[in-house]
């Protein structure tokens, strides 16, 4: 009986639930984000922006580096395009409606002031202001992308919508009018492409423990992926985007300890893994270089044809569009 009722379950099962395949075709998936810099005016005689008094990283070219580093490790599978660029010469408001002024921010900044709390930025304020939710629902934007500095209060990844989960912060609520999951990515020109490319690690990371979180035991992929020698002693696959598969602590990506891990499984063998186990160590993922880690983590990323228990061997799709997740 069992048996029966297997082969009536596979020819009845919801559409949302998709049959497993070894030939779908992995899905290059392409992405609208809107461009809102926060940049501050600190002198209005001058027009000075925070960004230029403190000789921080032009967006222009943090862009520019950040979008060729996701074309290349995700094989051409993540495209963006920057649909609008919006500057901003203010200081975003907080949940509590405080905006900082030149002069207390940069008493901030220079210690003599502790940082204003509540610390995070009114989402939904700025999400109202420019419209972002009838965007997102007509389709002319799929995300969006805001560059700020310490302390302007974003989070590195945040997911609104209906159905909006978990994104390396809690889901935005009263959101639903977007009619689809979109995230909102929160950079920082103070910081380098580094620090860009951990931000959307942590996004990955969410979504794709959420794409598993319905499987168990060896179907769940993303737990053998993210296993390193601390945790998973003899074991090691390629790690998370804190832990390579040698860290003994976070950040830990210049040890040079060897250790044995299956990385090159997931390279070169996915999703046939053929028991390719190699000695690695810091020098594969750049000798403690952030963005030669992370690169090197994303492009450990499956991106190939087929679907297993109902999920793509593409990952870079469910990243890049969280909509296809399945609840």
């Amino acid at each position: 009986m069992p048996g029966i009722f297997e082969e009536f379950w596979k020819l009845f099962r919801p559409a949302k639930y998709p049959q497993d395949s070894v030939t779908e075709p992995a899905t290059i998936t392409q992405s609208k984000a809107l461009l809102l810099v926060y940049d501050p005016i600190m002198d209005a005689s001058t027009g000075v922006t925070l960004s230029q008094q403190m000789k921080w990283y032009r967006v222009t070219d943090l862009l520019t580096g950040f979008m060729a580093d996701l074309l290349q490790t995700s094989g051409g599978m993540a495209r963006y395009q920057i649909v609008e660029r919006i500057d901003i010469s203010e200081f975003p408001a907080k949940t509590d409606g405080f905006r900082y002024t030149p002069k207390t921010y940069m008493d901030v900044l220079r210690g003599t002031a502790s940082p204003h709390m509540p610390q995070e930025v009114n989402y939904n304020a700025i999400l109202n202001q420019y419209n972002i939710l009838k965007h997102v629902a007509n389709g002319t934007v799929d995300e969006v992308w805001v560059f700020g500095f310490p302390h302007a209060g974003f989070y590195e990844s945040i997911m609104a919508g209906p159905g909006a989960f978990w994104c390396n912060a809690p889901a935005l609520t009263n959101t639903s009018a977007s009619k689809r999951r979109f995230v909102v990515m929160g950079f920082s020109f103070e910081r380098y492409i580094g620090e860009m490319l951990e931000a959307y690690g942590h996004r990955a990371e969410s979504i794709m423990e959420k794409t598993f979180a319905k499987t168990t035991g060896n179907a769940n992929l993303w737990k053998r992926f993210v296993r390193y020698e601390k945790t998973s002693p003899g074991r090691a696959a390629c790690g998370n985007i804190h832990f390579a598969p040698n860290s003994q602590q976070d950040y830990d990506w210049g040890n040079p300890t060897p250790v044995v891990s299956e990385c090159y499984d997931w390279l070169l063998n996915f999703p046939d893994f053929k028991g390719d186990k190699r000695i690695v160590a810091d020098s594969e993922w750049g000798s403690g270089d952030i963005r030669g880690h992370h690169k090197w983590w994303f492009n450990h990323f499956p991106r190939v044809a087929g679907r297993k228990n109902g999920i793509h061997n593409n990952w870079w799709q469910y990243v890049v569009n969280p909509q296809l997740v399945i609840l």
